[in-house]
């Protein structure tokens, strides 16, 4: 194999890192100003608004909110259009780390909120915006060696929450989708956007699965990046479940893992009919990634690569954020084209 792409390993170190940490909760809770992290009262002793206080346990770090905060900053985009989606863009002060293009209804929004930086900001860089919460998407929001740790947010006074992917939590599925929303709605003080929010997603992936329920499992090999092996989606992955409610079966879901290398001996063997490529900038586009699986010749009698069967995933549609929803159908499409002609 040709050398073209470094596999993007970051997910997974990040993911492997926390696994010893505790998937987040939210507990609803009677009686005011609990304490945190930090000591002392988590908000101020003023009267707290109907439904408050809220106090949630998240990946090891429990905060009271006394109030719905006021001042936002999401770090990687899949956050940020959770928070859109639920009807909070004046909520927000900043965004930063776009993986991809925006959901086209939320587009507007995303870009009235200012965008800190191209990739993670630094801890000064998100300090200016004057936040009272800082919600991360991938670990790396909360990267200790640089500066932006939970505890230093801590001790500046703003609250911070890790999206539930990377709490540790060993097998994600899209119930984790839907308490993430259920969870932030609660922050937030509108629970009742959140149950509308989850019953629209639901029933969003209920018509996709139920267009393709009874016809033949589709063997799909996720193509993230890699060229001397291949970086995949493995069975511990939201990616996963995705592949399955759409009509599909992921070729690695034995690979005990979110994320993993497989050689492409593997791959060869393992037969794939359709191959998902991951978009996401840093990787390489999706057409340079068709060309390199194209052009190699050990892969020349794989169905997939035979037939140039393809389906294209943002990689924030395959995290825990509303996206997850929207690659249930794409997929369906794209594994089942006859169920939706």
């Amino acid at each position: 194999m040709s050398q073209l792409f470094t596999p993007a390993r970051t997910r997974g170190f990040l993911r492997a890192t926390a696994a010893a940490v505790a998937l987040s909760s939210v507990l609803l809770t009677t009686g005011c100003g609990a304490a945190d992290e930090r000591g002392g009262d988590a908000r101020s002793t003023a009267a707290a608004p109907a439904g408050f206080p809220v106090t949630v346990d998240n990946c090891g770090v429990r905060t009271t909110y006394d109030r719905p905060p006021s001042r936002v900053v999401t770090i990687h985009q899949h956050p940020a259009e959770l928070m859109l989606a639920l009807g909070l863009r004046d909520r927000m002060v900043g965004t930063a780390f776009p993986d991809s293009a925006v959901l086209p209804e939320l587009k507007k929004d995303y870009a009235a909120v200012p965008e800190l930086a191209r990739k993670e900001p630094s801890f000064e860089k998100v300090l200016d915006a004057e936040p009272d919460f800082v919600y991360g998407g991938y670990g790396s929001a909360f990267a200790e060696k640089e500066g932006r740790s939970r505890a230093a947010f801590a001790d500046a006074g703003i609250d911070t929450y890790l999206n539930r992917e990377y709490c540790g939590k060993k097998k994600v599925t899209m119930e984790d989708t839907y308490d993430e929303v259920r969870t932030i709605g609660s922050i937030f003080g509108v629970p009742d956007r959140a149950d509308k929010l989850v019953s629209d997603l639901k029933s969003r992936v209920g018509k996709a699965a139920g267009k393709v329920e009874g016809r033949p499992d589709v063997p799909v090999f996720v193509y993230d990046s890699g060229d001397k092996a291949a970086f995949t989606a493995g069975g511990k992955s939201l990616g996963t479940e995705l592949i399955r409610l759409a009509g599909g079966e992921n070729v690695f879901a034995d690979l005990d893992d979110v994320f993993g290398d497989v050689s492409w001996e593997q791959v060869i063997e393992r037969r794939p009919e359709v191959i998902a490529v991951y978009d996401y900038a840093g990787a390489g586009s999706v057409e340079q990634k068709k060309r390199f699986l194209l052009s190699q010749p050990a892969l020349a009698d794989v169905p997939a690569v035979r037939n140039k069967r393809f389906v294209v995933l943002p990689l924030t549609a395959t995290l825990v954020g509303i996206r997850s929803a929207y690659a249930v159908d794409h997929l369906a499409r794209g594994l089942h084209p006859e169920s939706f002609r």
